[in-house]
């Protein structure tokens, strides 16, 4: 029987249209997910939206709108800058949809039918820009350091808590039994260090919050916000899915994602997820993408200077996944340039031209995904190292470029050697075509098609050269 492969991203706070913060997560997972497919495996992929919480509710009245209308606004257009991207999703789930409110409330009395929620008071630090509650030790000068802008809460009311405490041993045993569970290796380990303070049970409800899942039972009390989202994962499982096999998130939701979920799990009575994995941040020049320092670049911006695919590379390939990155539009101008309009772009309008010119005709067959997906290719994009897996790539194209260089075809008149010469390099471009295929989904069909017709189609630049 055929392994079914569950992917998910972290699902995109509705304060907001999304940013290429955001974005880059999802084309991340989504050029996984189409890797796998192209293998012939069957696989689902969820993104989507949280739709509930202050930040929201807060966000909906500075629109003056409804928090339904206004979440309903900001989903009709992340889901189009996700499209303008090429990423597709299975489902684009969000909070508001009616089945996982019925999965939430029904998981909420799992755990509490186990003895896990309980009502206490609760004082302590919270965090808006989070919607996390945070411990003096998180705070940076008495800030969240992922929201300094923001001036933190001290909360004082009575909520529904959850037992995570009782979890702590089993989160330490399971995490050093498990090496793959969290990575990358650094996340792991901060996740440690984490448990090696001690676990206290975490506040599950909110009582003048009115934006959420009602607790069952208890009108008066919300969901928080992170207990609700996360439990979108098994919402949007189809059957036979779960246990996912990847949780794909920025490193400011590891805690919840790495320790929280799978104690809420064990709780409820439901397998954990394979892999959680923290990715680091993509800033602007030099500074975090933030909406009030107003250096905000939209999907939709990006793909109409460097079109879908161009602006797909200069996402994936600008960074190591586990690690931080930082962008601008001057550094992507000139990446586009130098890769896509001078190197890949420029040796298909080479190789094109040469055969035209060649007037020889010969049929090349598209090689299968899992034949040339092998080897170095096939290890860096299990192990999720697409940048490097691009980097691997573009040593083929530039092999190409010194092939063709050194057998210098336009000088060659013997007409049997020119053509094996040709159909050397085309054979080369169409493997490397292939290779590009998860990335590149538009113009890996475009460049199968210039070559392998009955003869060589005329070759439009694949990227114009972008004005600097």
């Amino acid at each position: 029987m055929r392994k079914k492969f569950y992917f998910t991203t972290a699902i995109d706070y509705s304060n907001d249209v999304i940013h290429i913060g955001h974005a880059y997560q999802k084309v991340v997972a989504d050029v996984i997910v189409r890797y796998h497919r192209l293998l012939g495996r069957e696989v689902f992929f969820l993104t989507g939206v949280d739709e509930h919480g202050a930040k929201v509710q807060r966000a909906a009245e500075d629109n003056n709108l409804d928090p339904k209308i206004f979440v309903d606004r900001i989903s009709t257009e992340n889901q189009k800058q996700l499209t303008a991207l090429g990423v597709a999703p299975d489902r684009f789930i969000r909070t508001t949809d009616k089945d996982h409110i019925k999965t939430v409330q029904n998981f909420w009395l799992k755990v509490k039918e186990r003895g896990d929620i309980y009502l206490a008071d609760f004082e302590g630090w919270y965090c808006e820009g989070c919607e996390e509650y945070k411990t003096e030790g998180d705070l940076v000068d008495g800030r969240c350091p992922y929201h300094p802008e923001m001036k933190i809460k001290r909360l004082q009311e009575k909520n529904y808590f959850f037992r995570w405490s009782k979890y702590e041993n089993f989160l330490k045993k399971y995490i050093n039994a498990h090496r793959d569970f969290i990575q990358p290796e650094s996340c792991r380990a901060e996740m440690l260090s984490f448990l090696g303070q001690g676990l206290n049970d975490i506040s599950i409800s909110r009582q003048n919050v009115s934006w959420g899942i009602p607790v069952p039972g208890d009108s008066q009390q919300t969901i928080y916000v992170w207990f609700d989202a996360l439990i979108n994962y098994l919402t949007g499982a189809p059957q036979g899915f779960w246990p996912a096999d990847l949780h794909l998130l920025g490193k400011d939701n590891a805690r919840w994602h790495a320790l929280l979920w799978p104690a809420m799990l064990k709780s409820a009575g439901y397998t954990l997820p394979k892999t959680v994995y923290s990715h680091g941040f993509l800033s602007l020049n030099g500074q975090k993408i933030s909406k009030s320092l107003g250096n905000i670049i939209r999907p939709q911006e990006l793909v109409d200077k460097f079109t879908t695919d161009g602006g797909r590379y200069l996402l994936v390939g600008c960074k190591n996944l586990a690690d931080d990155g930082d962008i601008s539009w001057q550094k992507m101008t000139n990446t586009y340039n130098a890769d896509l309009a001078n190197g890949l772009g420029n040796l298909v309008a080479r190789l094109s031209k040469l055969c035209q010119l060649s007037k020889l005709k010969f049929v090349i067959k598209v090689p299968d995904f899992s034949q040339v997906a092998v080897g170095e290719y096939r290890q860096k994009m299990e192990d999720y190292h697409l940048n490097e897996a691009l980097g691997f790539i573009w040593e083929k194209i530039k092999a190409v470029d010194r092939y063709l260089n050194q057998k210098k075809p336009w000088e060659i008149k013997d007409k049997t050697l020119l053509r094996d010469n040709l159909r050397k390099a085309v054979t080369r471009v169409l493997e490397i075509a292939v290779l590009l295929t998860p990335f590149f989904p538009q113009t890996s069909e475009k460049i199968k098609k210039i070559f392998t017709g009955r003869g060589v189609i005329p070759c439009s630049p694949l990227f114009l050269r972008m004005k600097k």
